[in-house]
């Protein structure tokens, strides 16, 4: 009897217990009431059952509380321990209450690291089939998904929230925020307010999505380089979400509808995927200073029906140079209120939609209403329609009497950047259409054709299975550039560049051999003659040699851009060595002929060199950048390294090419020529001849790829240093390092180091300076026992005010131990392509 009265009191309690939580429940924003009843809850006058397949999580209620229910949370990650397959009609849902949910704890000290060398670390990995999260809320902004790390800020790695894996991944109502450079603020709970992890702007990511069918709602991307709203997924859909970014941001398979984007860079995407982004109805906020462009890398790009936002910029274009076969489309757009043409510096690039059939893949009209044709976009081959507009478009087809499914939004040509010769070869275009999503349809009625100047180059011949043979007909001397244009009737658009070639000849012969002769002025000159009647196009290369034979040859030397490499200037470098030159016959329709070489006939002596010993002018564009590691006075050493103070990064140098080109750079380089980095890692040191040298100065021209001052693609240990006073076989000496920090997103840090045995710690205070932009003028100076550097950029750039710990132009003093060496170099450690740095205007100096 004891036992049930026992029971029947402790079921009391736990009843009492149960109705005193929902009795006093109350969710953060009382305009928006949840009234939680247990096992079910009351929204928006709706019941919602909690069950396997559906959750509550709400972050007020404590572990305690947690206690007396099932299906209830009061984190994500908790819940997310317990989720099961949902399925399309039936998906597993988090309904999700007003509070801030951090994914990964902003208060752990230990850095987050990657299962994988080279990988991502994430906050929260979910496998999970049709899986929704809801927000209990009308404004996005009260639910909060939150972390704040970034790569090299809290994580090593590009720190990620998520990591999806399954189809259906669905979210309304919420914000996904990585706060790592901007504030989190929380006007529901202040207390929940933080303040970022730090200002500069590091990569710190949302998602990542290994799925299809992936939907988006009233919610929030909050976060700013490499935003990651659901990257990977396929077909995606962002409905009234709102994003904000800077470069390499945004989903590159996705459509946007009716969405706003806040854009503090030039790029917000670093490259679309197949057939690209939508952005349809959109409105789009720049607050980039200078030209606003949509795209880093390649991929299509369509804009419908937007408005463009700008104070400080009046050109949008899709990328900084747009190749000649790419196309994008748009629409009505307008610019600040006026129509825009988006890219008009590449107006081939832009298919203009209007009056075309094409654009009724988009939009179309029905009942005088505009109807934004995501079914067609969407459906793929499973009739997918997350808007629910099918009937609509059934009904619009039968009155406007037209199809508005099944409409491809891309026409694709392969290959692209070819050559052949005329008379030899030919070449077979291939057209492919897809719908958006990548769904290949037959490709019919495809028309191809050239521009008239580009007639007498090529004939077509086109086949009805979409493909069309292109043969050369070029009897001009010069290799020419044609531009072959496929359409589809109802508007699309693609290209291809094909270098047509004219008949090449044989290689010309020698009337006269290759010989070296030597100026009054110290110069060698290789003197020969070919039976030809073009230019001379010869590829002659210089090398240094232990004997009259030829015997061990160094390339030091080589010709570029089609003009031999004629003259030799000696140096003191070339003492007691024998110079060789090598000819390889060629013009402009050949291709190079065997090398034939040649020695000069005497050993160098000093009397035979007329340079200053102690001056090196140098001229780049003829210096071989060949692999070269053996370290010899007088060479140039040019490998790959990965210094100790990288390692922490997992990386390797990579050996197996060469670590150097000469050539244009790109992005913010791109209007340069110069000496520019091939892999990461790449070094180069010179060694000069003699035993002991005093002061010393160094003079460049830097011309980063990074456009915003931040110099190197990210904080990873990514640095230049210039070696000055440097022993070129022991790694001992001084440099100056440049380097991106976490400090600031537009600024390096510049810092005398000292090195020893190949390791290097500072010995001077860093300063941070904003020059870094091309051109960024350079020295580095020792003298006496003074390491000296400045910088300082004649480039136009926006200036944040009352940041006088930044300087607009770099000057850096320390004191140094001084040695006998002689020694200068590079060491570069960042990532190349967009992280890399052209050199020119090289000079040392020695006393």
């Amino acid at each position: 009897m004891k036992f049930y009265l026992s029971a029947i009191i402790l079921t009391l309690l736990c009843l009492t217990s149960f109705s005193q939580t929902e009795k006093n429940y109350s969710s953060l924003d009382p305009k928006n009431p949840i009234d939680f009843k247990g096992d079910h809850l009351i929204y928006q006058n709706k019941k919602i059952e909690l069950g396997p397949y559906a959750f509550f999580i709400d972050g007020q209620l404590s572990d305690k509380d947690l206690e007396n229910y099932k299906y209830v949370y009061n984190s994500i990650n908790e819940a997310a321990k317990h989720l099961s397959d949902g399925t399309e009609d039936d998906p597993m849902v988090l309904y999700i209450a007003p509070y801030v949910y951090w994914i990964d704890n902003p208060d752990d000290p230990e850095i987050r690291l990657p299962k994988q060398v080279g990988g991502t670390p994430f906050g929260l990995e979910i496998d999970c089939e049709w899986l929704t999260f809801f927000g209990l809320n009308t404004n996005p902004e009260n639910v909060v998904l939150a972390c704040n790390r970034g790569q090299t800020m809290g994580s090593k790695g590009n720190f990620t929230m998520f990591n999806f894996s399954g189809d259906g991944t669905s979210v309304e109502n919420v914000t996904f925020g990585n706060y790592c450079n901007i504030d989190l603020v929380f006007p529901l709970k202040p207390e929940l307010n933080r303040e970022k992890r730090g200002s500069a702007i590091v990569q710190a990511q949302l998602a990542f999505s290994r799925g299809d069918k992936i939907v988006a709602r009233n919610t929030h991307f909050i976060s700013r380089l490499n935003t990651g709203p659901f990257w990977g997924s396929k077909r995606t859909l962002f409905d009234h979400c709102h994003f904000e970014s800077t470069d390499d941001a945004l989903n590159g398979s996705a459509v946007y509808l009716d969405c706003t984007f806040e854009f503090y860079s030039g790029k917000p995407f670093g490259h679309t995927v197949g057939t690209g982004a939508v952005f349809l109805n959109c409105d789009i906020t720049s607050f980039t200073r200078g030209e606003q462009y949509l795209i880093k890398g390649g991929g299509p790009i369509t804009v419908v029906d937007c408005r463009m936002e700008a104070d400080y910029t009046s050109y949008w274009g899709w990328k900084e140079k747009t190749p000649t076969e790419e196309r994008h489309y748009q629409f009505n757009n307008k610019l600040n209120g006026v129509p825009v043409f988006i890219d008009s510096h590449h107006p081939y690039a832009t298919v203009e939609m209007k009056d075309k059939n094409i654009l009724n893949a988009y939009r179309f009209e029905y009942n005088g209403e505009v109807v934004y044709n995501t079914y067609n976009l969407l459906r793929g081959d499973d009739e997918w329609d997350p808007m629910n507009i099918k009937n609509l478009v059934e009904a619009a087809e039968k009155k406007n009497k037209q199809s508005y499914r099944d409409l491809p939004t891309q026409l694709k040509i392969q290959p692209t950047r070819v050559s052949i010769e005329t008379g030899k070869e030919t070449v077979l275009l291939s057209a492919q259409l897809l719908k958006f999503g990548n769904y290949e349809i037959k490709a019919e009625n495809i028309s191809w054709k050239v521009a008239p100047e580009y007639d007498k180059l090529v004939s077509l011949k086109p086949e009805e299975n979409g493909t069309c043979e292109v043969i050369p007909t070029n009897e001009n001397d010069e290799t020419k550039e044609v531009v072959i244009v496929a359409s589809t009737h109802e508007g699309l658009e693609a290209a291809s560049v094909i270098y047509v070639k004219p008949a090449f000849l044989e290689a010309p012969k020698f009337s006269e051999l290759p010989k070296i002769k030597m100026s009054a002025n110290g110069k060698l000159n290789v003197t020969y003659k070919l039976d030809m009647r073009f230019e001379d196009q010869s590829l002659v290369s210089w090398y240094r040699c232990s004997d009259a034979a030829g015997k061990n040859p160094i390339e030091v030397q080589v010709s570029r851009f089609d003009s031999p490499n004629l003259e030799y200037t000696l140096t003191t470098a070339d003492l007691g060595f024998y110079i060789m030159a090598t000819v390889a016959p060629n013009h402009l329709r050949c291709k190079p002929g065997t090398p034939v070489a040649t020695v000069f006939n005497k050993q160098i002596s000093s009397a035979d060199i007329h340079t200053k010993s102690n001056i090196l002018q140098l001229e780049l564009q003829t210096l071989s950048t060949k692999y070269q590691s053996a370290v010899l006075p007088g060479f140039w050493t040019l490998d790959c390294y990965a210094p100790e103070d990288t390692h922490f990064y997992d990386w390797e140098a990579d050996t197996t090419k060469d670590a150097w080109y000469y050539g244009p750079g790109v992005n913010g380089a791109s209007l340069d020529t110069g000496l520019v980095q091939a892999t990461k890692g790449a070094r180069l040191r010179y060694t000069p001849v003699g035993d002991s040298f005093g002061n010393m100065k160094v003079s460049f021209t830097a011309c980063p790829s990074k456009t915003a001052g931040q110099g190197f693609s990210s904080a990873r240990a990514q640095y230049m240093d210039v070696f000055i006073k440097f022993d070129t076989k022991t790694l001992a000496g001084y440099a100056l390092r440049l380097i991106r920090t976490t400090k600031y997103h537009d600024a390096i840090d510049c810092v005398f180091m000292e090195y020893k045995n190949g390791n290097a710690k500072p010995i001077s205070d860093a300063v941070s300076t904003s020059c870094y932009r091309t051109p960024c003028m350079i020295t580095v100076e020792a003298k006496g026992n003074k390491l000296i550097a400045h910088a300082k950029t004649s480039a136009e750039y926006f200036v944040i005010s009352n940041r006088p710990e930044v300087l607009l132009e770099m000057d850096l003093e320390s004191t140094f131990n001084p040695n006998k060496f002689g020694g200068f170099g590079f060491q570069h450690t960042g990532t190349v392509g967009s992280g890399a740095t052209l050199i020119k205007n090289l000079s040392i100096e020695w006393e």
